[in-house]
């Protein structure tokens, strides 16, 4: 097949790998907003550099979108006249209005589009999801999420990242939503500004904290923090009547060292392997295998594991909680269906729809 690659950055880069290395991918084209950087990544895995225009006038069999956000709805849409299949990074687009209307676009047009939750790819969220939907934890009851970051964004990035419930947290929202098979009743959010000055000159927080409310009354916590100089920690626990089954908890987790016993004890143990650095350390296996599903998926070989339609979903919840931390009060998540449905119509159209 030849792949479509449209962004060269730091995830860009990662996926170029990834599709060189496929034996299905024949040929990758890459685009970027920067040619010179386009033409490092094609050059280093054996890839084609060009214009994005080009890119899509050369109809790829298919696109992986990992460009800036504010351009995935241009290129959402452009995929969607043309009936090329896309997998896309999150978030589809910049805010609400522009998400629906791609959702919208690519369900008109009929197109293949696969939103890159990644974590629904990671061996222990899917053994989590296995135990939890078989009743190996018994009726569940509560479940407890954490995502911190060992170092903060730049501050360039926090204006245009949504801000933490929508950058951060969404990717905790969609685990909760795929893990248990429930959906989100109520959320009750707050936040914190705890370090750079940045963060609340975006509106934005740098820590925060979620109450959600799912369905048959389990429920759920989510933290997050840009601060966490111990490593990256992505967490999950999920508790039921007969046990309790765990994301994220093994030797590279960032926990902390206990306190020693007191008086003699052991003889002290070998140093621990290195906690992870960042998502793309304790995520590089999830982000190899979704792409290789995609391939799968554009070949009719499978179904899509992760529908826009999901995707608006656990955005819808993070909408919801940045409207519980600005009003300081529970809020229920509005329904994809009654936006894309009834609301659509007065929502923009994305470019070209």
């Amino acid at each position: 097949m030849r792949i479509g690659l449209v962004g060269a950055g730091r995830i860009g880069a990662f996926h170029a790998g990834t599709l060189a290395a496929h034996g299905d991918v024949a040929e990758l084209l890459v685009a970027d907003a920067d040619p010179a950087r386009a033409g490092e990544v094609a050059a280093r895995h054996g890839g084609r550099a060009l214009p994005v225009a080009e890119l899509f006038a050369a109809r790829p069999d298919a696109v992986v979108i990992a460009a800036a956000t504010g351009t995935h709805a241009e290129l959402l849409a452009r995929a969607a006249r043309l009936g090329v299949p896309v997998f896309c990074e999150k978030p589809l687009a910049r805010d609400l209005a522009g998400t629906v209307a791609a959702v919208r676009a690519a369900e008109r047009a009929g197109t293949l589009l696969q939103v890159g939750f990644q974590r629904r790819f990671d061996p222990e969220y899917a053994a989590a999801r296995e135990a939890v939907r078989a009743g190996k934890v018994g009726r569940l009851h509560t479940v407890r999420t954490v995502s911190s970051d060992a170092v903060p964004p730049p501050a360039s990035y926090v204006p245009l990242s949504g801000g933490l419930y929508r950058d951060c947290l969404i990717h905790d929202f969609d685990a909760l939503r795929w893990v248990t098979g429930l959906e989100v009743t109520e959320v009750y959010a707050a936040g914190a500004n705890v370090g750079a000055d940045y963060f609340r000159a975006a509106s934005d927080v740098d820590t925060g904290a979620v109450l959600l409310t799912l369905e048959g009354g389990v429920l759920a916590t989510a933290t997050a923090t840009r601060y966490h100089a111990a490593g990256y920690d992505v967490r999950m626990e999920l508790a039921g009547t007969d046990g309790q089954v765990t994301v994220g908890t093994g030797p590279r987790a960032p926990l902390g060292a206990a306190l020693p016993p007191p008086g003699p004890g052991p003889r002290r143990p070998a140093p621990p392997p290195p906690p992870w650095s960042g998502f793309l350390d304790r995520f590089a296996t999830a982000y190899a295998a979704e792409l290789a599903v995609f391939l799968r998926v554009v070949r009719g070989e499978a179904a899509n594991p992760c529908p826009p339609r999901d995707a608006l979903r656990a955005l819808l919840i993070a909408e919801a909680c940045e409207r519980s931390r600005a009003e300081h009060r529970p809020v229920r998540p509005a329904a994809p269906d009654r936006l894309t449905e009834e609301w659509a119509a007065a929502a923009p159209a994305a470019p070209g729809d």
